[in-house]
């Protein structure tokens, strides 16, 4: 006998959290169930930022926008190409099942229009390094930025200056992901370094890691004093206060409003956040990339390849590469904090292999 339709449809899953519950408990196969249950929930709550609730509401220009949200990822250095395809191709999988669930009349992710943001797959050959001519000359336009800042012949302020030498030092020198230091407006867990979370004395920061887990980053000299000069210019009233504050004045404004019933909106919006103790929003991803991307056209650098400026993964790739090809793959490997040193070798294994060809030159001399 079959099931009334008034109780099929109570069983349907009522959002798209629901369903994907019930599609990972359909896989017939542990592993699967294990490998496929992050990325998928990562997709549900992408939905319930973007105010989707039901899988029934998703089209495909949802889905092109989670295609651009996995590229933004590959470019912040936090997903490969590769593993950014599979993850669309693991949700994908996902809506064809919502499909013979109907949930769906048709799977908006098996269209050209929703994966045209996807990141091409190219391997490793197209990663952006730093060189050690542009990490020079970025620290030192930089660091000119903050002179001319202080005369007044340029309009930044002193604060934006010295926020944007410490951002290039800290990427430069201490090998930090810039979704460790700036806000993910995808992700409410990662709303930016706070000052709390610095140590200048004992050179170490606490970040929240591609692990999702706290983990402490080394600070080297470089980094640490070039914080330590910015610290006192922006002289933050808190722990809680980011380290690299928005300079977004509309963002600013709503952080106070949102805080602040009565705003004396003919005062500095700076001096009444810190006036009614309200903590600015941090810098956004697409904020430091926009810092970075001004500084590499003004300091007329110029690039190889697609990028067209110093991308912040590209620093961290540049500081473990030096280290590792001087020899120091366990250093690389703590300076990345990468969980094993295989993770290390097979980041680096062009160098690797240019060793090993250069020992076997070696013996057969």
């Amino acid at each position: 006998m079959s099931e009334p339709s008034s109780r099929r449809s109570s069983l349907r899953p009522k959002t798209v959290e629901d369903a994907v519950s019930r599609y990972l408990e359909s896989l017939d196969s542990g592993g699967s169930r294990a490998t496929m249950r992050s990325p998928l929930s990562r997709f549900a709550r992408f939905c319930e930022r973007e105010g989707i609730d039901r899988v029934g509401d998703l089209e495909t220009g949802d889905l092109r926008e989670y295609a651009f949200h996995l590229r933004e990822r590959h470019v912040d250095g936090e997903l490969k190409a590769s593993t950014a395809n599979t993850y669309f191709d693991y949700v994908r999988a996902f809506l064809s099942f919502c499909v013979r669930e109907e949930l769906l009349d048709r799977n908006p992710a098996h269209t050209n229009r929703a994966t045209e943001y996807l990141p091409e797959d190219k391997g490793d050959r197209t990663r952006q390094f730093w060189s050690p001519e542009q990490r020079e000359r970025i620290i030192a336009y930089a660091t000119e930025r903050v002179d001319t800042s202080l005369e007044g012949t340029i309009d930044v302020s002193r604060e934006l200056a010295f926020r944007d030498r410490a951002i290039v030092v800290l990427l430069a020198e201490a090998g930090v992901r810039g979704a460790e230091i700036f806000r993910d407006t995808n992700d409410d867990a990662r709303d930016g370094l706070r000052w709390g979370d610095v140590d200048l004395e004992r050179k170490r920061m606490r970040v929240f890691g591609k692990s999702r887990q706290y983990e402490e980053a080394a600070l080297p000299t470089a980094a640490r004093d070039a914080l330590e000069r910015y610290r006192r210019v922006l002289e933050p009233p808190s722990d809680e206060w980011p380290v690299f504050p928005t300079g977004h004045a509309p963002s600013k404004w709503a952080a106070l409003r949102a805080a602040v019933d009565d705003v004396d909106e003919s005062r500095s919006i700076d001096d009444l956040l810190r006036d009614h103790e309200v903590t600015p929003p941090a810098l956004t991803k697409e904020g430091g990339r926009r810092v970075m991307k001004r500084l590499t056209e003004e300091a007329n650098i110029r690039l190889e390849g697609d990028a067209d400026y110093l991308q912040p993964h590209g620093a961290r790739r540049a500081l473990g590469a030096e280290l590792y090809e001087q020899g120091h793959s366990e250093l690389a490997q703590s300076a990345l904090r990468h969980k094993s040193i295989e993770t290390t070798h097979q980041a680096y294994s062009d160098i690797q292999a240019a060793d090993v060809a250069d020992s076997i030159d070696e013996i057969r001399k």
